[in-house]
């Protein structure tokens, strides 16, 4: 006997699904087939999941087992969802795309963009704006974008922490020649240099005479970008430039850059 739909209503889905094997398992039917039950159990999974709200989870944890958008095979993941359990295949990508996005935002702060859209979508999802189905194209396409957004670095011709700096510097409002773009890219590389080598000594930001040191550092070195940056630019790109040095360099071979490895 399984639950009627409007008890099993009120239930978690797994409460359900323990219900349904111990009734099935006691029942004087033999032999049991639960066939039927687990078939029933997926559809009330996939239907608890459509109830609930996309909430992205904030962690604080690091988790090293990322799941890798990269290697996601997206038409394999399409077919899945056409298929069946429509809302678990959406809740799955969307929990790799939080993790990831998780992991690029920390890296690069400019990426907050990418964030806040992804925001938008599930918060448009659960006010019934769009269906499942858009939803999840919209996840897809969004994997997709965030799969070129790691790739960028190399088409820059820098490294992941190079191009944090570079982004400081660069977004959102400068709007450079590629002459500029390259001098603009020649002080991330120096700035990040001499930092490393000269100034970010062991519990640097705990010492004020450090801190002092590396302020002046990027600044001399932030002399060396293109005249179109002006001075209050130039104040405001400093500014954000030493606030990512200080979150993410605490001393040598100490960085959130260094934990990729």
């Amino acid at each position: 006997m399984i639950l009627p739909d409007p008890l099993a209503a009120q239930l978690k889905p797994e409460c359900i699904l323990f219900e349904m094997l111990v009734r099935t398992i006691n029942s004087k039917v033999i032999p049991a087939d639960i066939t039927e039950v687990v078939g029933k159990v997926d559809d009330l999974l996939d239907r608890s999941v459509a109830a609930e709200a996309y909430v992205i989870k904030q962690s604080k944890n690091q988790d090293k087992n990322l799941i890798d958008l990269s290697q996601l095979d997206i038409e394999k993941l399409k077919a899945q969802f056409e298929k069946h359990r429509k809302h678990i295949t959406a809740e799955n990508l969307k929990n790799a795309i939080d993790s990831k996005l998780q992991n690029m935002v920390e890296l690069n702060k400019t990426r907050m963009d990418f964030y806040q859209r992804f925001q938008q979508m599930i918060d448009e999802y659960n006010a019934g704006s769009v269906n499942i189905d858009e939803f999840f194209k919209q996840l897809v396409d969004f994997a997709q974008g965030l799969k070129h957004e790691e790739k960028r670095s190399i088409a820059e011709n820098l490294t992941e922490e190079e191009l944090a700096i570079f982004d400081l510097l660069t977004k959102p409002e400068m709007n450079l020649s590629a002459k500029e773009t390259q001098e603009v890219k020649k002080v991330a590389r120096d700035l990040l240099t001499t930092l490393k080598r000269e100034k970010l000594s062991l519990d640097w930001r705990k010492k004020q005479q450090a801190r002092a040191a590396v302020q002046v550092a990027i600044r001399d070195i932030m002399e060396g970008l293109p005249p179109c940056y002006t001075k209050e630019i130039f104040e405001r790109k400093r500014g954000k430039v030493y606030e990512h040095v200080f979150e993410s360099y605490s001393g040598p071979g100490q960085s959130i850059y260094d934990k990729m490895g």
